[in-house]
């Protein structure tokens, strides 16, 4: 039984590969059995041979030929939009063919509107996604600003009136308490001040990329032994707000990325500007990872957050490393369509 059966699958093999052929493989094949059979028949019936039976066949198959890849032609533009559509260009419709039947007229018609509806959706979904990030931000800026305008605030107004009160104390115990007293508030003022700033950076507001990078790299390097430089000239101009807050949360989160995953020992962040575009790279001689891995894995949310930001102003996010062999971080947001009066805290 079992070598019987071992038998039939290769001949069912075959003939289902000779059925998957493509369609014009499949009429012109068809069209020459029937040219073929006719052929033997006139053969058969005493037809004679001679040139002009032979080149009349041989135009009648070029023609049929011909006419099969014509009728086709129509099919063939819809795959083209298909293999365009999978490979991410989702503008891509197929066009009215004035070779082609009604029914394959109502095939593309439809693959349009399927089309049609697929780009509304993908456009509501980036005003969704948009909009969960700007909540999302603006609550972060409502934060720092209450952290640093009123918290730390009152945290240095308690550091001034302990230094006072242990500086005019007689009792040496009690001074010393209260000096005591006075260094745990100053260390709580500078954690709320690194936290006002982890939550929303309001120097890139202020001062811009460069300042905020250069402070990220200071912050992030302090006490761990990891060199990082930055390159962020900004000579030729600040490049639009929406821009730099993209590149400094994209900085952030890679940053944060190496550090914790890469034990790298030198981090360097640069920013570009071109004429019409601009582009941040992050590079680390860390250890690197599996990036096809780290994209499948659903705990890894930074690398879709930053391509999520990217994405809302058309920029694209390129990552280019190998296990050992460090990592390089490169987004791309082109400035034309960008304003430049639009606050972080809306980003």
């Amino acid at each position: 039984m079992n070598d019987g059966s071992h038998a039939i699958l290769p001949r069912q093999s075959r003939r289902l590969a000779a059925l998957r052929v493509p369609l014009a493989a499949k009429l012109i094949g068809a069209n020459l059995v029937v040219v073929a059979a006719l052929v033997v028949a006139w053969l058969m019936m005493g037809g004679g041979v001679n040139g002009a039976a032979l080149a009349i066949t041989a135009v009648a198959i070029i023609v049929h030929v011909g006419l099969v890849t014509l009728a086709l032609r129509p099919i063939r533009e819809i795959e083209t939009v298909v293999s365009r559509v999978w490979s991410g260009d989702l503008g891509a419709r197929v066009q009215r063919s004035a070779v082609a039947d009604q029914e394959v007229l109502r095939v593309g018609t439809m693959f349009n509107v399927l089309l049609d509806g697929l780009e509304s959706d993908r456009e509501r979904m980036r005003a969704l996604a948009a909009e969960v990030i700007a909540v999302g931000d603006r609550e972060r800026a409502a934060v720092a600003r209450e952290l640093h305008d009123s918290v730390a605030q009152q945290v240095a107004a308690l550091l001034l009136q302990l230094s006072a009160a242990a500086r005019d104390a007689d009792d040496p115990g009690l001074a010393d308490r209260l000096a005591a007293a006075r260094d745990s508030a100053e260390a709580v003022l500078e954690e709320l001040q690194l936290l006002s700033h982890a939550v929303h950076p309001r120097v890139l507001d202020d001062l811009g990329l460069e300042v905020a990078l250069r402070r990220l790299a200071r912050d992030s390097s302090n006490g761990n032994g990891i060199d990082i430089d930055v390159n962020a000239d900004e000579a030729a101009g600040r490049i639009p707000a929406r821009a730099e807050a993209v590149f400094y949360r994209v900085a952030l989160e890679s940053v944060r990325n190496a550090i914790r995953h890469g034990s790298p020992g030198h981090i360097h962040i640069s920013v570009v500007r071109q004429s019409m575009s601009a582009t941040l790279e992050v590079y680390d001689d860390g250890r690197g990872f599996d990036l096809a891995a780290a994209e499948r894995d659903s705990s890894h949310m930074g690398l879709l957050a930053m391509r999520e930001r990217l994405a809302l102003v058309d920029g694209r996010l390129d990552i280019r490393t190998a296990k050992g062999s460090g990592t390089t971080i490169s987004a791309t947001v082109p400035l034309g369509a960008l304003g430049t009066n639009v606050h972080l805290e809306n980003v």
